[in-house]
């Protein structure tokens, strides 16, 4: 079951959050606390590859300083998102449990994005749909990568200095 957060909110005992927050800004920030608000214990995935422009472990370090009320894991990968391929999900699943720092859970699965009905489904989780039209911070981190000198007032002191100085430089 999917519901967004014009609806009444429920309180789940563990949640997840599931991105690769390439790189992270205020809009992740603004979406991990609200999601935080509806659990007793958040969890963020940092998916991360190989060769990708900000290194993972970076963006899972600022994520975790931007939020220390939350659990921050880098999940470094090599898997495809083909999300018609069952077997391609029965690893995705089965690298998300291995990651997965409680004895239970996750009961709920936030995104900003209506597609995480299946991974909430194969988690056993409940999908929570958060700002799917991005109306409170309009940003993604798509456009941050294209053109960064454009959006950098919608990073983070810490983000904003490692774009000026490794993507604008």
């Amino acid at each position: 079951m999917t519901y967004r957060t014009d609806q009444p909110r429920q309180h789940f005992p563990t949640g997840l959050i599931v991105g690769r927050f390439h790189p992270p800004h205020l809009g992740h920030s603004w979406f991990i606390n609200a999601a935080a608000e509806q659990c007793d214990a958040l969890v963020v995935f940092v998916n991360t590859r190989a060769g990708e422009l900000v290194p993972g472990s970076l963006r899972a370090s600022w994520l975790a300083e931007l939020h220390p009320n939350v659990t921050v894991v880098e999940v470094a990968h090599e898997l495809d998102t083909n999300w018609n391929d069952n077997e391609l999900w029965t690893k995705w699943i089965a690298l998300f449990r291995s990651k997965w720092p409680h004895a239970a859970g996750p009961h709920a699965v936030f995104s900003s994005d209506s597609y995480v009905s299946e991974l909430a489904h194969r988690l056993e989780a409940q999908a929570v749909v958060v700002d799917e039209d991005r109306i409170n911070v309009p940003i993604s981190a798509t456009q941050i990568r294209e053109t960064p000198q454009q959006y950098l007032h919608f990073l983070a002191p810490q983000v904003r200095e490692w774009v000026e100085k490794n993507l604008l430089g």
